[in-house]
């Protein structure tokens, strides 16, 4: 039984999100640091990545977007799982800010 490898996936994956990345810093850069749970080095870098770096990058075996949390009771409320969705979600965004605030201290 052969494995698929899943490079041109990934791949495709990785331009979408740093180009969406560099989109989003250009626009609102604050908001998109928080978004993207990056600091100010790793903003700098990517916001001034030319096309070409962006895409020498994004062709890393590796897949460059990550959760960022550990928690499947985080996962459950972000995907609305509760006793109200809009709740559910709005909790699960103070749940993850809060988080990334104490990772950053």
């Amino acid at each position: 039984m052969s494995h698929p490898n899943f490079q041109s996936e990934i791949r495709e994956l990785n331009v979408a999100y740093l180009m969406l990345a560099q989109k989003m810093l250009r626009c609102d850069r604050e908001t998109a640091m928080f978004r993207l749970g990056i600091g100010k080095a790793l903003a700098d870098f990517l916001e001034d990545l030319s096309a070409a770096r962006l895409v020498k990058m994004a062709d890393s075996p590796v897949l460059i977007p990550r959760f960022r949390f550990e928690d499947e009771q985080l996962a459950r409320l972000m995907a609305g799982e509760g006793r109200d969705e809009t709740a559910s979600t709005l909790h699960a965004a103070i749940i993850a800010a809060n988080r990334l605030t104490e990772e950053a201290a």
